[in-house]
């Protein structure tokens, strides 16, 4: 074990939370994103939370700021997404896991595409709560924001549809 890896506590991370969209269609954009983020509600905090957070992708092997493919690693991928009946996303990471329901472009572009650009934010965003409702200004304003973008993890992941 690393010295960095000896530093992870993933109980810092709080809540760990998910939200599925697409692009815009009508500008021939309808890539299914999934993104993945903490709360910053751990027990000390939000800095604590984005330093675990950043220590959890180290330790997966997934680098910040270099869009990674499934593809080129099968079998040995960190990460796994599966669509599940009625609409429910399933992201597996090592050690945990996390669900949402996803609107049903975001289920048709999925199941089209066979694929989703996951993104894992290091930045926490308490502000998209789960049942709290999240507009598409407060999506692009923290998934467009430069600072969040360049501090996550990118990954182009295989969806594995899972038939009712």
């Amino acid at each position: 074990m690393t010295s960095t890896q000896a530093e992870i506590d993933r109980s810092q991370l709080g809540t760990l939370s998910m939200l599925a969209w697409i692009g815009d269609p009508a500008e021939g954009h309808d890539i299914p994103y999934l993104l993945a983020y903490t709360l910053g509600d751990g027990p000390q905090g939000r800095e604590a939370g984005e330093k675990a957070a950043c220590g959890l992708l180290e330790e997966i092997g997934l680098p910040i700021n270099v869009v990674m493919d499934s593809k080129l690693a099968p079998g040995k991928f960190a990460v796994e997404i599966v669509l599940m009946p009625g609409n429910q996303v399933t992201l597996t990471l090592p050690g945990m896991n996390a669900t949402c329901v996803a609107p049903e472009e975001w289920v048709a572009a999925a199941k089209d595409g066979g694929q989703a650009y996951f993104l894992f934010a290091t930045r926490a965003w308490p502000e998209a709560a789960p049942g709290r409702p999240v507009t598409d200004e407060v999506l692009r304003a923290f998934a467009g924001d430069e600072s969040v973008l360049t501090s996550s993890a990118h990954c182009v992941v295989e969806v594995k549809i899972l038939q009712a």
